[in-house]
């Protein structure tokens, strides 16, 4: 089960006038891996991929698991708020080679806590991958509790969870619950390193967008136990962390590796829009006071 441990990217996904920027998308990968990143999620909520079509998607996650090359495990983001989409997904990402699957609850119908349980399980019997569960209620509208997660860690290839509340509290009683091989990754950057020293396995980071060195070196540290190490970096990283989220996820993460010259270009997709000045002026203060630009 160490397959899902460290640093692992969100990876924004490059684009130009709207439309993904292959090339765009290798150099970011290959930054990315040259930094220390543990893994890679093409198609997350960081991806955009609510406003991707299929056949973007596709491309997406085609060219990062051959641009990775096995260097590192490559997580794919295969969820929506269709199971039968996210089967169709899914069945993709594990033709394609992908390591595992990322699987967010369902957006927008929210389900009951047996609706979700149905859908994971659905997912899981159709497609023999390894899943890991992403809750994020801040988007999806929908909490997965501790006992719903736990019922699915019974399914074999339910392998892990993100968990994005943020809640030490919440946290804590997913890993109590659910068997100590389930890897349990932080998707909330500010409290990953609390995550891991509480037992969790890692963190699907936005901020290791810009930043991978040290995200990655973060984990090491906590993942090894040396947290006066970690701890330093924590403090160090976290003004960053609070700049990635200045405006709504992607937005200052694209507009801060388009002023690092890592991206050519800070386009979102609709209906996402670029920073306001002011913002955009706030965001390069931060990303300059860290030595990024």
């Amino acid at each position: 089960m160490n397959t899902f441990r460290g640093a692992f990217v969100a990876i924004v996904t490059p684009m130009i006038d709207g439309k993904i920027d292959e090339q765009g998308l290798k150099d970011l990968i290959e930054f990315q891996i040259a930094g220390g990143t543990h893994g890679i999620v093409p198609c997350g909520t960081t991806g955009e991929s609510a406003t991707m079509s299929h056949e973007e998607h596709h491309l997406v996650v085609e060219l990062t698991i051959k641009t990775v090359n096995g260097r590192v495990p490559v997580l794919a983001g295969t969820g929506s708020n269709s199971t039968s989409e996210t089967i169709e997904l899914t069945r993709h990402a594990k033709e394609a080679g992908a390591d595992g699957a990322l699987v967010i609850t369902p957006y927008y119908n929210k389900p009951s806590q047996e609706g979700l349980y149905q859908h994971f399980k659905a997912v899981a019997e159709a497609v023999d991958i390894p899943i890991i569960l992403y809750n994020v209620p801040s988007r999806t509208s929908v909490n997965m509790l501790p006992e719903t997660v736990a019922r699915c860690a019974a399914i074999k290839n339910i392998v892990g969870i993100k968990e994005a509340t943020g809640s030490l509290a919440q946290i804590s009683e997913v890993i109590r619950v659910c068997p100590d091989d389930f890897a349990v990754m932080s998707g909330d950057d500010p409290t990953c390193m609390a995550t891991v020293a509480i037992g969790g396995t890692g963190v699907i980071s936005v901020t290791s967008n810009v930043e991978p060195k040290d995200m990655a070196q973060m984990l090491d540290a906590a993942l090894a136990g040396d947290f006066a190490k970690a701890r330093e970096l924590h403090y160090k990283l976290f003004p960053l962390m609070q700049a990635m989220f200045y405006d709504t996820n992607p937005v200052p993460a694209k507009a801060s590796l388009a002023m690092m010259g890592k991206i050519k270009t800070d386009d979102v997709r609709l209906p996402m829009v670029g920073l306001n000045d002011a913002i955009r002026d706030k965001l390069r203060q931060a990303i300059s006071a860290y030595g990024l630009v």
